[in-house]
């Protein structure tokens, strides 16, 4: 698994087994990208307030990471932290399986 240094590594966070590390995966301005944003934004700031980390990227600006991250559908959240690593993919629009997907209890 390749290291990514804007991230916090496991183990940086005090509270490090209820810290989520997330990536969401873009293409530009699509209508399911800013859907998948706004959708991942709400989840997280209602189920896990403060307790994580979102980086989003545009593979239109950064074309060399989608081959990198081995990125086959957008959008795509990846959870990197806690363990196990999940891939979901879509407009993250199905609150509970997005939840289930990053291993959240509800």
């Amino acid at each position: 698994m390749s290291k990514h240094p804007e991230f916090p590594q496991h183990g940086d966070h005090p509270e490090d087994n209820d810290f989520y590390v997330l990536r969401l995966y873009v293409t530009g301005a699509s209508i399911n990208s800013l859907r998948a944003i706004v959708n991942i934004k709400e989840i997280c700031d209602k189920y896990i307030p403060e307790k994580y980390s979102l980086e989003i990227i545009d593979v239109y600006q950064q074309k060399s990471i989608a081959e990198q991250e081995q990125i086959i559908a957008l959008p795509l959240l990846i959870k990197r932290f806690p363990l196990p690593e999940k891939r979901l993919i879509g407009d993250m629009s199905d609150t509970i399986k997005v939840l289930s997907g990053l291993g959240i209890a509800i």
